[in-house]
């Protein structure tokens, strides 16, 4: 049942997992965590692609749960979802405490042997 469960967990966690692996995804949302909600004028600024090229990895992120906009005038901004990033850094602690237990087993069964 465990196992189960823990899995259910990775499917669900492998969208995001998916997404954050392009870089120009990341740097994306790197920018939208460390500049708050952004227009895609301003995400596109600065940013080595079209706009075009801009929003397909935004709705990338946002099919991953990522991000989501909003309209604002006529602009549509852009920003995270905490949420959706707290479930998968739960994931990615447990399983940090699920390879400290095997590495700490690992290292009584050298100490011992």
């Amino acid at each position: 049942m465990r196992a189960s469960a823990s899995q259910a967990r990775l499917i669900e966690a492998a969208p995001v997992f998916a997404a954050l692996g392009d870089p120009a995804r990341l740097t994306l949302v790197s920018r939208l965590c460390s500049e708050g909600p952004l227009s895609i004028v301003r995400l596109t600024e600065g940013a080595q692609m079209s706009r075009q090229a801009v929003t397909k990895h935004l709705n990338a992120l946002s099919d991953a749960g990522l991000v989501h906009s909003e309209r604002s005038g006529r602009e549509r901004v852009w920003q995270l979802r905490p949420r959706r990033i707290d479930e998968v850094r739960r994931y990615l602690d447990q399983i940090s405490l699920q390879w400290d237990a095997a590495l700490d087993r690992l290292r009584d069964l050298v100490e011992d042997g």
